[in-house]
């Protein structure tokens, strides 16, 4: 059912609704089982899922799925004693899943054409109509339900849309910085349709982030919304690449020297042949924080993404077409491509989306409440502020699975959310040049505190400096196996940075940078990133733009930006600032104010430091060099 309560709901939204979707399945009973019901009498009354055996549904996608034997191994795997929980896909036993994992790599490849299987899918009645394939809400009331049909359809308009009015042609890049509206999702497939390589951005980026960002991956084409739209035709004239603005208006405003997407959506063809994309065609570039130079662009491919995201959404979020599973994540995050994207719809699950300003703990337990989710990932800090909340007031049982991703989660949490709800956080890690590398995996025992055991597809060894394998308990860094067989998840470079593309690399392993332990069960325990980069509410912050942009300020002579513990967020951005002369007699709380929103100024908001210390001097090596970690390990000293 749609509900409109916004006169600027776009028009486009409203002329696909021509199904009923409103009767969802919804689970009940125990978290051991999940049975899900039909109002609709034609469709079956139930569907059981035994503990110790379970038939997935039926997929054949003819790019997806392991050979025949596999996949017999798969489902027929039994449950072991010590689980809570059946794994909806099978995955009932990791040694077996891990040793006939393979997924098959064919020359061409688009995931849009998995999508469109998931419509002919549900054109045969082999997928119900009645679990969308978006559900998209917004804090207005308003309400949308599409089915792969309907992505399908409006896809192929925005795909011509893109060729014929923006001049897109396979292999050009597209930048996407919207928020969490519909289009966001149409500008995906239809870059995929399109062969295009789209660079999600958030909409937190400011003007010169933006004209960075363009010059950097050599943009041709720009798509965005109100709000960025003036930082773009700021910065507009020294992009020299850009030959095409289009604008996503929720309004239906006209703006001078942009294509209006809402005039031209009407009148789009919904006739569109995919482009023939190679697998090792590139599909998206991330814009990655370091911790020293500019972002690097980690590029992924129709491969990377769309089959190694087999590993993220069959394997660790457990999803079959029959869920319901919503991601909390930025749309210009790589988290998004993982939870709202390519995971669930390899799937054939629904993606369910809350389009938000920003988190509000009440709203979401409410949405968990109210809306059938099966699945939930959150970043860890919002369970950090839900289990501050009572919980006994919601409703939460139709979720049968909950995970986490992005930096660890307390144990404590983790025992409080599971006492609480009967589900466990299951964490996962992996990173944006990746799929998921480690997880917490149904068909294994919970260890709290453990990151959980490799992914199947991955190698995963603990190494030292110089590529050499350490001892069972031992420290060192997490790196993923590349030699003989590279992984189907892995990135293929750093875009127009092979310095750092190489520097990623030791021997037969891709280096991760983050350290860790592996126990003699498989276990990997986290320690700390190798890096310096900050991770603060499932923002990836390094400390050189910060840095960069404090140093524009007349008051600052040198300043260290390092990772500061916080009970809500993790850790926050905290920056050690040694002052010039003509400020040093300045009030210091006066000036701590003026230099944060100096930085919300200069660069993107979420990265201002949220703690500042005026120092007279820093620690540095014999060459010079800043030693953050110095600082870094003074703010965590005694911090569990």
């Amino acid at each position: 059912m749609i509900r409109l309560s916004n006169l600027h709901i776009c028009r486009h939204l409203l002329s696909c609704h021509k199904r009923s979707l409103t009767s969802i399945p919804a689970c009940t009973g125990s978290k051991g089982y999940c049975t899900a019901s039909w109002e609709n009498s034609s469709s079956p009354s139930s569907i059981s899922v035994s503990l110790n055996k379970w038939t997935a549904p039926s997929i054949s996608h003819q790019y997806l799925n392991p050979t025949k034997r596999n996949s017999r191994l798969l489902y027929s795997q039994p449950k072991r004693a010590f689980l809570s929980q059946v794994s909806h896909t099978g995955f009932n036993d990791y040694e077996i899943g891990r040793k006939e994992f393979k997924l098959e790599v064919p020359e061409n490849f688009n995931f849009a054409n998995v999508l469109d299987e998931w419509a002919q899918k549900e054109r045969v009645g082999d997928r119900t109509e009645r679990i969308p394939a978006l559900w998209w809400i917004d804090d207005d009331g308003n309400e949308i339900k599409w089915s792969f049909q309907d992505l399908e359809n409006q896809s192929k308009k925005v795909a011509n849309i893109l060729e014929q009015h923006c001049g897109v042609k396979q292999g050009d890049v597209v930048m996407v910085i919207l928020p969490r509206v519909p289009e966001w999702w149409l500008m995906n497939i239809a870059c995929l349709r399109t062969g295009a390589i789209m660079i999600p951005g958030t909409t937190m980026l400011t003007a010169r982030d933006i004209e960075e960002r363009v010059q950097a991956s050599k943009t041709s084409v720009i798509i965005t919304d109100d709000k960025i739209a003036p930082h773009v035709d700021k910065v507009a004239e020294n992009c020299q690449t850009l030959s095409s603005k289009l604008l996503v208006s929720q309004s239906g405003a006209s703006r001078d020297g942009w294509e209006n997407y809402m005039n031209l959506f009407d009148i789009a063809c919904e006739t569109h042949i995919c482009a023939d994309t190679k697998s090792s065609d590139a599909v998206q570039v991330y814009f990655t924080s370091g911790t020293t130079g500019k972002p690097k662009m980690a590029e992924h491919t129709h491969a990377s993404y769309g089959l190694g995201h087999t590993i993220t959404g069959k394997y660790w979020l457990d999803l079959t077409s029959l869920d319901v599973h919503w991601t909390m994540s930025d749309t210009g995050w790589a988290k998004a491509a993982w939870g709202n994207f390519f995971a669930p719809w390899t799937q054939g699950a629904c993606i369910f989306v809350h389009n938000a300003a920003k988190f509000d703990v009440i709203k979401t337990l409410e949405i968990l409440q109210k809306y059938p989710i099966t699945t939930f990932c959150g970043p860890p800090t919002a369970y950090r502020m839900m289990v501050q909340e009572d919980l006994s007031k919601y409703d939460l049982k139709s979720i049968r699975h909950t995970l986490s991703a992005g930096e660890p989660l307390n144990p404590e949490v983790v025992e409080d959310w599971k006492r609480r709800t009967g589900c466990l956080i299951r964490e996962g890690y992996g990173q944006t040049e990746t799929t998921l590398l480690v997880g917490s995996f149904l068909c294994i025992k919970h260890c709290s505190g453990s990151m959980g055991k490799p992914a199947p597809g991955y190698d995963i060894h603990i190494i030292d400096g110089e590529g050499k394998e350490v001892g069972v308990d031992q420290e060192g860094y997490i790196a993923v196996k590349v030699k003989p067989e590279r992984p189907v998840g892995l990135f293929t470079k750093y875009v127009n940075d092979p310095q750092r593309t190489a520097a990623s690399f030791i021997g037969d392993y891709y280096l991760t940078g983050d350290k860790a332990t592996m126990d003699s069960d498989g276990y990997l325990w986290f320690v700390a990133r190798g890096d310096d980069v900050i991770t603060s509410a499932g923002y990836r912050i390094g400390p050189f733009e910060v840095e960069s942009a404090l140093i524009e300020h007349p008051a600052v002579a040198e300043s260290a930006v390092v990772s500061s513990p916080d009970s809500v967020r993790g850790e926050v951005v905290k920056a050690f600032i040694v002052l010039t002369k003509d400020y040093q007699d300045h009030d210091q709380t006066e000036l701590t104010t003026q230099l944060q929103e100096h930085v919300k100024h200069i660069t993107a908001p979420y990265k201002y430091p949220r703690k500042i210390d005026f120092v007279e001097s820093l620690p540095k090596t014999i060459s010079g060099k800043i030693r953050r970690v110095e600082l870094r390990n003074r703010e965590w000293e005694g911090h569990a």
